[in-house]
């Protein structure tokens, strides 16, 4: 069996920056146990599975190398940029998922796209013990919604970060750690993400953390309109936009690699 396969950056206009996604276009879903072996084997931080719907819509999963994920942003923008590359005549184009539709619009250029998800605003929590020793910080304020979110006094505090990845792994299976800080310049707040517990010890370039994040933000700064950027070792740029209990996440994409996966 032969399968459509891309790789792509996202949250990047260059090659080997933003966050590496496997795309994969089906005609149906394969098993679970298959396309959790695809992205074990691609060993990408998530594989998109794209499945065109008898309506003009599409059926999208992701799958990290440990579980099925709930919400993926770098990898929907990079299904979104392979259906442009396959000559996708209809935008904006529309995913069904676990978080409900997903739609995704294309930009003035055809490798800009701008994506509407659900925003999931934090809430005041206990902070885990073990957290402040496993990031190396002495003090944050920490809310969560899926995701934990640390926010710290300034962005080189971010940048520094070198956590103990076992550690933050045993705090709390299924969730991740955000770590964000105001930014720099023409930049809004800057970020890093970390989810050994779902097999990526840190994200290069995340979409859905700004569920989360950009919510707080928009809150604290008063303004509907962001710009953030992901300080891990390849980099990210997104722009955020709060549409009521939604999230506008813009970002660009670049093709590294198309082939066939033989099955």
């Amino acid at each position: 069996m032969a399968v459509p396969y891309y790789h792509v950056d996202a949250f990047t206009g260059e090659l080997f920056a933003g966050n590496p996604a496997g795309v994969c276009i089906l005609s149906a879903f394969l098993a679970d146990s298959i396309m959790q072996k695809i992205a074990v084997e691609n060993r990408h931080s998530n594989t998109a599975f794209v499945v065109p719907r008898a309506d003009g819509d599409f059926d999208l999963r992701w799958f990290t190398p440990k579980i099925e994920d709930d919400l993926c942003g770098h990898a929907t923008l990079a299904s979104a940029y392979v259906l442009a590359l396959r000559k996708h005549k209809v935008w904006p184009v529309c995913f069904h998922t676990r978080s409900g539709m997903l739609t995704v619009a294309q930009g003035e250029d055809k490798d800009s796209f701008a994506m509407d998800f659900p925003a999931r605003p934090p809430q005041p929590c206990e902070t885990p013990v073990g957290l402040f020793p496993a990031l190396g910080v002495r003090t944050a304020l920490v809310t969560k919604s899926r995701d934990y979110l640390v926010v710290v006094d300034q962005a080189e505090q971010v940048r520094a970060l070198s956590p103990d990845i076992a550690a933050l792994a045993k705090l709390d299976a299924g969730s991740g750690t955000i770590v964000t800080a105001p930014g720099e310049g023409d930049v809004d707040y800057v970020c890093r993400f970390f989810a050994p517990s779902i097999g990526i010890d840190e994200d290069p370039a995340t979409g859905s953390i700004h569920c989360t994040s950009a919510p707080y933000w928009a809150a604290r700064l008063g303004k509907a309109s962001l710009r953030a950027q992901q300080l891990s070792a390849r980099g990210g740029s997104m722009h955020l936009t709060i549409a009521g209990d939604r999230v506008k996440i813009a970002g660009r994409a670049r093709l590294y690699l198309h082939g066939t996966l033989e099955l």
